[in-house]
């Protein structure tokens, strides 16, 4: 009787990990590598499997939007991804959010406890040649397999550029001057919304476009994603463009006023017990220097560990750590995302 090969998965993030579990579940056994923790990376803070160094939001969780589809489609697949979501959610509204530690721990604990799955805690530098390969290494992938990957594709490397988000601990928000809700009402109060007059707006603005910006390394150009662009950028295009596109005010009203805000920036929660995130990216230093001290006014009690942007490329380059996994506030973001699910 023939046993069957073994099939290779390289990269233990979200794709690596559902590879893995998906074959297993089909009845192959599997090789997991996964290079942490003998071979850090610039970004993750642990070893476990799946672990969420961006925003901890997949998208609208509602069957009649296309985000929202696509789950309940997993969920009937057999997702281990969705499965491990739905039991660690968080306040989102109409999203499905997950609290960051919870969910790698869950992914690790079924993976691990996966007869079918073999996990290989060891840097992968080239690509084995007489197996079959998922190779699921994402952006963060070692320089020795990129290299080895340029030379069996024949292609260059593709280029990241990324922005990270300040993040803030929400009991330090006064809570006299935001307001919990959701648009227009639908998906409870799981929103924190920090409301601006168009005074507070302007010099919001005025501060965020003159402030200092993290100096770029040699190899980094400033090639955007137009659908995750740092705030800043968006801030450049137009005094209006921030308002109505991430900070747009439309839904909400604020009950001190009975008005709707002029602009406002909206959190969600990071990670459980409660917290605030508001999913944004910049390129400039935190805590920002040259910006006044009460910007916005919104935030006069805030504070913020400090953290610099991190730009991110697919080969080696790579020079910040991810948020600490903690309740957390930052910048708005673009009103469609790659990676960052702001349109609620």
């Amino acid at each position: 009787m023939t046993t069957a090969r073994e099939i290779v998965v390289l990269g233990g993030g979200l794709a690596g990990a559902e590879a893995a579990w998906q074959v297993a579940r089909a009845g192959l056994p599997v090789r997991l590598c996964e290079m942490r923790p003998a071979r850090q990376t610039p970004a993750h803070q642990t070893d476990r499997l799946a672990e969420l160094v961006c925003s901890n939001s997949l998208k609208s969780n509602r069957p009649d939007s296309a985000p929202g589809l696509l789950k309940e489609e997993l969920r009937r697949a057999g997702s281990l991804l969705i499965q491990v979501a739905d039991r660690c959610v968080v306040p989102a509204g109409q999203a499905l959010a997950v609290d960051r530690e919870q969910f790698a721990a869950g992914v690790s604990e079924a993976v691990a406890g996966q007869s079918l799955i073999r996990i290989e805690r060891q840097e992968a530098q080239t690509i084995p040649r007489d197996s079959l390969v998922i190779v699921a290494t994402g952006p963060l992938t070692s320089g020795p397999l990129v290299d080895d990957i340029a030379q069996l594709t024949g292609a260059g490397q593709l280029y990241f550029y990324d922005a990270i988000s300040p993040i803030v601990d929400a009991a330090t928000i006064d809570r006299g001057k935001v307001f919990r809700a959701s648009r227009y009402g639908k998906g409870g109060e799981d929103y924190l919304n920090c409301p601006f007059t168009r005074e507070q707006y302007e010099r919001f603005l005025d501060a965020l476009l003159a402030a200092e910006e993290v100096e770029r390394h040699a190899f980094e150009e400033a090639r955007f994603f137009e659908a995750c662009l740092p705030i800043e950028e968006l801030a450049r295009r137009g005094r209006d463009t921030l308002r109505f596109g991430p900070m747009k005010p439309v839904g909400l009203t604020d009950p001190r006023t009975g008005h709707r805000p002029y602009a406002v920036v909206r959190t969600q929660t990071f990670s459980l017990p409660g917290s605030s995130a508001a999913p944004r990216a910049t390129s400039k230093p935190w805590p920002p220097a040259s910006w006044p001290a009460r910007t916005p006014s919104v935030w006069p009690r805030a504070s913020s560990p400090s953290r610099r942007r991190g730009r991110r490329q697919w080969d080696r380059s790579a020079i910040t750590s991810r948020p600490p996994t903690r309740t957390t506030t930052s910048l708005p973001t673009s009103p469609s995302t790659c990676c960052r699910p702001c349109r609620k």
